[in-house]
């Protein structure tokens, strides 16, 4: 019987072997990409809002995921982006791409008892993680399940929209169809301010941020997307660094005196009077 050659000739040759080695990782990498940020054409589980952008189907464990990509500072994260969206008590808020509440949850405390609190996602793992929060806190915010693009209320029924860490999970023509939509939901001059990662600049630590190693193929980053908000119709358009160092900010109005939104239409309900008040 003829014996095979040993060791294997990619054992012998050390570039083959660095080739293979980087080869296998790479795979690896992508299967824990896919598996934590899975791109889904339809709704993948049941409940699940119908999208093309991308769904988290580990909702239990992206809290405490967050809290580690921002090495501890994901609740100065929420605060800060709560705080520049300058939310006045009575306003009614909306936050898309909602996850697991918490930043509604801010939105909430500064909106107070007068105001409206209303959260989408399109995942139901992660709508049903936020509905047992503030049901928990005893907060009356409203969480549904519904895809940025097809959002489910009348025109014209928001003061602010928030979208945190979101922007990025959309394609080119998701985020066109998603901000027409907020510009639609938002009263003649409603505010919109969006979070979302930045290109790294400066030092090390910055091009090390771990949430850019995991969303190592992105090509568009919040610096892109003061063009795509003005191409919505948005005005006052204003951008920045946040004091997270892999964080940046967008923010912009409807301008008033728009005909485009306000007016009511028949593609949701108006949840400051459809439903009691504290409910979305």
């Amino acid at each position: 019987m003829r014996r095979s050659a040993w060791p294997p000739p990619a054992a012998r040759d050390p570039d083959l072997r660095v080739e293979l080695s980087a080869a296998r990782n790479k795979h690896i990498w992508h299967s824990v990409q896919w598996r934590m940020f899975g791109h889904h054409h339809h709704a993948a589980h049941s409940g699940d809002a119908s999208t093309r952008g991308r769904l988290i189907h580990w909702a239990r464990f992206y809290d405490p995921c967050v809290t580690l990509l921002t090495l501890g500072r994901a609740p100065a994260m929420r605060e800060e982006a709560a705080d520049l969206a300058a939310i006045q008590p009575g306003e009614s808020v909306l936050e898309v791409g909602c996850g697991t509440g918490e930043l509604a949850r801010r939105a909430n405390a500064r909106a107070g008892s007068t105001g409206l609190v209303c959260g989408i996602d399109p995942s139901a793992e992660m709508i049903q993680v936020a509905r047992a929060k503030a049901d928990r806190a005893k907060l009356g915010i409203d969480f549904r399940v519904a895809a940025i693009e097809a959002l489910p209320f009348a025109s014209g029924t928001f003061d602010v929209v928030l979208s945190s860490l979101m922007m990025h999970h959309l394609s080119d023509d998701l985020k066109t169809l998603g901000l027409a939509e907020v510009r639609r939901v938002l009263k003649p001059g409603g505010r919109l301010l969006i979070v979302d990662m930045k290109r790294p600049s400066g030092g090390l630590l910055s091009r090390l941020a771990f949430p850019l190693l995991i969303h190592g193929e992105m090509h568009h980053t919040v610096q892109d997307l003061p063009p795509v908000v003005e191409a919505a119709g948005f005005a006052d358009i204003t951008s920045g660094d946040t004091r997270v160092g892999f964080l940046g900010f967008v923010s912009a109005r409807v301008p008033v005196g728009d005909s485009s939104s306000g007016s009511a239409d028949a593609r949701g309900d108006s949840p400051r009077f459809a439903q009691p008040p504290g409910s979305c």
